[in-house]
């Protein structure tokens, strides 16, 4: 335009530099106008950006809010069952000290008991021989044995009392000799008995392999009997698990209970042929307060504080599990010197 303006002969200079002039004045608000409407662009687009960002963040915390308010609500769950579990051990210690009086008085009078027949066998020694001594004799030997099974299982009781009651006391924090194979035989028994008593007992077979050349080791006895306790009720629930899930009828939970002595250490594992643990949980379940349990079946703290526990010891706590052959849980601990 500005090159036709000067060429055209028809119009005067005058004209022609007043025409030139307002088309650069044009030309400079039409840029004025153009840098102006990119910035604006430029504007919008960066809030438009800021904006996606802004509420991102604010998605994420409001994820993270929801996610912190279920563990906290999680957590207020647990501490209620903690409590309730603490309010069971309490109420578990007072029925074993109740029980344990007259379990006393069981053993101590079948014993009695015993002994006095020994007594009239021998008085009965001096009579002559007729039925009716040999009538006696054999009604005395029936109630004898009687006795003696009253004895034997009293005593299995009275053993099971103290057990109980070892569980449900504090820690004392001595570690004293113990002999290994005694101490996982007795607890995985009680376990187990107690699975059989409870609410959702299943029918299974218990596998020990313990080395008669084990020997002791130093342990808390409080403390490491909780150990073996939370991890064989941990394979009672994989497997109870596993045979909810399967209708074949071919399966049968099966726990394998192994001891040996290896060159330093000793070692205990429990096998079970339950479900395996997923391995996208298997480095979470030693953490306290995780659990795959639903609603208040499950603290989270079993495994945490039976790791706790080993380590405090000087040992190790290793975890395998494979699909269709369960899980084993490996303790080693230092030999004594």
């Amino acid at each position: 335009m500005s090159d036709f303006i000067q060429q055209e002969p028809n119009i005067s200079p005058e004209v022609k530099e007043a025409m030139l002039k307002s088309l650069k004045d044009v030309d400079k608000e039409l840029q004025i106008l153009s840098f102006k409407l990119d910035r604006t662009e430029k504007v919008k687009r960066t809030t438009a950006i800021l904006l996606e960002e802004t509420i991102e963040e604010l998605e994420h915390k409001r994820v993270a809010v929801e996610e912190a308010l279920a563990e906290l609500k999680s957590a207020q769950a647990q501490l209620v069952q903690q409590e309730k579990l603490a309010s069971l051990g309490q109420l578990t210690a007072g029925i074993a000290h109740e029980i344990k009086n007259p379990l006393n008085f069981v053993n101590n009078f079948s014993e009695l008991s015993k002994e006095l027949i020994e007594e009239v066998f021998e008085e009965l020694e001096k009579l002559d021989s007729s039925e009716t001594k040999q009538d006696i004799i054999d009604i005395l030997t029936d109630v004898q044995n009687n006795l003696t099974k009253v004895h034997e299982h009293g005593s299995r009781a009275d053993s099971i009392v103290k057990s109980m009651l070892q569980h449900s006391r504090g820690s004392t924090g001595k570690a004293s000799s113990v002999r290994i194979n005694d101490l996982v035989k007795e607890f995985t028994t009680l376990a187990f008995h107690g699975m059989r008593a409870g609410k959702y007992p299943i029918n299974m077979n218990l596998d020990f392999q313990l080395d008669e050349n084990v020997g002791e080791a130093n342990l808390v006895m409080e403390d490491f009997s909780r150990v073996v306790l939370n991890i064989v009720n941990n394979a009672f629930d994989a497997m109870r698990e596993k045979l909810n899930t399967t209708n074949n009828g071919e399966y049968l939970p099966r726990l394998q209970i192994k001891t040996q002595r290896l060159e330093d250490k000793i070692e205990l594992s429990f096998q079970d042929n339950g479900l395996r643990i997923p391995e996208e949980i298997k480095d979470k379940i030693l953490q306290p307060f995780f659990t795959t349990k639903k609603g208040t079946e499950g603290t989270g703290l079993g495994l945490s504080i039976t790791h706790d526990i080993v380590k405090a010891h000087g040992g190790e706590l290793t975890v395998e599990s494979e699909e269709g052959k369960g899980s084993i849980f490996i303790l080693k601990l230092q030999k004594p010197n």
